[in-house]
């Protein structure tokens, strides 16, 4: 949950209503089936394994599916909107396609770039180097978040949680150069291997910028000594999914008592907030520990555990030989991909990232199907509808809970397509002069634009995705869901509009369906109509909803996706409850079309048929085992194979539809199948 965010060939048989004659066009439904695979033993290879064998995954990719394609597709459509611009030299300074254009020019300059070095970053080394004092350190590593790099520990602004009506200043556990705390303590060899393979990537790295071997091995070993003991401080992945339990509101006097070693009135300062008289903390125990770690360490160390940071925050962005053994660590030994994707798609998925907002507006303008937005509208207030219909019928819930749950529901607000407003990026300079200089800059202006928001009224008008990103996301504060133009996209159905099968397993189920179940999820569900992190249940209502959530964590926790590693049902919860609400309430609305009503055939498959192929079709994702195994330790997503068949085996109109019969490995027994929402 964001909080705070193919080609096919086969034959198909299409029956006319009118004159009943069979027409032929090609259906991805059917080409993808591996037919040797029986449905009622595992549905996700039995509707994908064929793409699979026919397409793997490339040397430069960690996965391969339904998101790539539909990435290469859009990579594609920006790729022509970047070259477009950067041929345009007479676009005028500091318009829209003059930093579009050079931001991706100057992505495309390996030669200057090479030249470069680590040039974009001397400046930052020069003022590390000058502080004395651990007060200096620690207020410079606040400024540092400033430049992009999360130097620490984390910081935002953002909504209240519980008074979503105000922005307030947040501190929260990081600082990790692996990510996650589990990369420092799991005793398996393959993260054995990764922990060894980092420590000696550090090292290398600073030999790349400037330092001799000996220097390089000792910055190396006190810096993952720091990372150390900041993972032991730190919570496990599903210990952060309880908003309540991670919102610590406390003023910053009684934050100074916690951790009274790290000067933080001059940190916020340095962070952009001079006057701070509150801030909501987290994990108030990192802080503590982090307090403690400050004297652990000497100036020097602390000032080579920020540099590697800003080594590590940029390194994509460097010369060559430190971009490449930056994708040698955390590409290849971290998720198994043998080499670096083309130069342009990198720069392109960069310039996209970084100016999305700008690319946006072209892409709108330029690519978008007539009727996207209208047809996302209608995909969505059906499900919204259908969805209303079974919160009226739950037979678990009481009449008090059901109504404040059904005010939620009518209450979320559906942002679909693309912003009716643009942010203004007015005052962002991008040249042709730094690639790296170019990625800071526009960093710098995504921070001030976060901070400048502390202090004034909430904008629930704006956007956190792109038109042109493939996701969505559903905001808790905001009670919304967020859902860009090009969900729409359905490989293999680039000529023509897919029928209401595809729409509704894919769009339907696992996008809107989805994203409005988040708001009464494990997390969601802790946010009243209005978006505050409040309870509106009965105790008898919140026993029951728990113990449902429960069958769900004991699901998923016993899929194996490695060979004795196993999905993290704690921490997948949310995401597995949204999957599940999503699936059902997209085949609800799928009901109610004329495709589910005629009962018409097409391509072999009923409608019921069509429909769970497509939400197959939906998470279409093989990944690298290197990959898989950072999913499962880092990831609240379930692997794509469970995020399949685990929803719909507990769903008796899925084993009507395929003739699943009892004891199948995909139907549940009746007193384990999990029904929610």
């Amino acid at each position: 949950m964001n909080r705070k965010i193919f080609l096919g060939f086969g034959i198909i048989i299409l029956l006319s209503n009118c004159q009943k004659k069979e027409t032929t066009f090609d259906d991805p439904l059917l080409s993808h089936r591996d037919t040797l695979t029986s449905p009622a033993v595992d549905f996700f290879q039995y509707a994908n394994g064929r793409w699979f064998a026919e397409h793997p995954i490339p040397e430069t990719e960690r996965g391969n599916g339904i998101f790539r394609t539909i990435g290469d597709t859009i990579n594609a459509q920006v790729r022509k909107i970047c070259e477009n611009a950067a041929k345009d030299q007479s676009a005028a300074q500091g318009s829209n396609e003059q930093k579009i254009g050079d931001f991706f020019a100057s992505g495309m300059d390996t030669i200057k770039a090479n030249k470069e070095g680590i040039k974009p970053l001397e400046p930052y080394f020069r003022q590390i180097e000058s502080l004395v004092t651990m007060q200096s350190v620690f207020e410079y590593m606040a400024s540092m978040h400033t430049k992009g790099a999360g130097t620490g520990y984390g910081f935002y602004v953002s909504q209240d949680d519980k008074i979503s009506t105000k922005y307030a200043a947040f501190l929260s556990q990081g600082g990790l150069g692996m990510g996650n705390r589990d990369y420092y303590f799991n005793l398996d060899n393959e993260t054995k291997t990764i922990r060894e393979a980092y420590q000696k990537h550090v090292t290398k790295m600073f030999e790349l910028t400037g330092s001799n071997n000996n220097e390089a091995n000792l910055k190396s070993k006190v810096i993952y000594q720091i990372e150390l003991e900041l993972a032991g401080v730190s919570r496990k992945l599903e210990a952060l999914r309880d908003p309540l339990s991670n919102y610590h509101k406390m003023s910053v006097q009684d934050l100074i008592k916690l951790s009274p070693r790290l000067p933080w009135k001059n940190m916020f300062k340095q962070h952009g907030i001079a006057q701070l008289d509150t801030v909501i903390v987290g994990q108030p125990e990192f802080f503590k520990g982090l307090d403690a770690i400050s004297t652990k360490y000497n100036v020097e160390d602390w000032k080579a555990y920020m540099k590697w940071d800003l080594i590590n925050s940029y390194a994509s962005y460097l010369s060559a030989p430190i971009e490449q053994q930056n994708f040698y660590f955390f590409s290849t030994i971290m998720n198994g991909v043998e080499k670096q994707k083309p130069r342009w798609k990198r720069v392109v998925e960069q310039t996209n990232g970084s100016l999305g907002e700008l690319i946006g507006q072209v892409y709108v303008k330029d690519y978008l199907p007539k009727g996207t937005k209208e047809k996302l509208v209608e995909i969505g207030n059906n499900i919204r509808e259908v969805y209303a219909l079974h919160l009226q019928k739950l037979d678990w819930m009481g009449e008090e809970t059901k109504k404040k749950a059904l005010d939620k529901l009518q209450k979320i607000v559906m942002k679909v397509g693309y912003p009716d407003h643009w942010k203004d990026l007015s005052k962002l300079q991008i040249s042709r002069n730094s690639y790296c200089s170019n990625v800071m800059a526009t960093n710098a202006w995504e921070y001030q634009y976060m901070i400048n928001k502390f202090g004034k009224p909430v904008d629930r008008t704006e956007w956190n995705m792109y038109p042109q990103t493939y996701n969505a996301y559903y905001n808790p504060s905001n009670n919304e869901i967020v859902v860009p133009a090009c969900n729409i996209l359905v490989p293999g159905f680039e000529d023509r509009m897919p029928d209401d099968a595809v729409l509704y397993g894919i769009i339907g189920g696992s996008t809107f369906g989805h994203e409005i179940t988040h708001g009464f999820d494990d997390q969601g569900s802790q946010y009243d109509a209005n978006g505050n992190l409040k309870n509106w249940w009965t105790a008898e209502d919140l026993k029951r909803f728990k113990q449902k959530t429960k069958m769900i964590v004991e699901q998923f926790s016993a899929y194996e996706a490695l060979p004795k590693k196993f999905v993290n049902g704690d921490a997948t919860q949310g995401e597995n409850i949204a999957d599940l609400g999503g699936v059902v309430m997209g085949y609800e609305a799928f009901k109610k079309t004329k495709q589910f009503t005629s009962n018409q055939k097409l391509s072999g498959l009923s409608p019921a048929q069509r429909y769970f192929m497509a939400y197959g079709y939906a998470w279409m994702v093989n990944y690298k085992k290197e990959m898989l195994q950072q999913q499962l330790m880092t990831d609240v997503h379930a692997p794509a194979k469970f995020r399949v068949n685990g929803p719909i085996s507990n769903m008796p109109e899925f084993y009507e539809a395929f003739g699943i019969k009892e004891g199948s490995p995909m139907r549940r027994a009746k007193d384990k199948q999990v029904i929610i929402w």
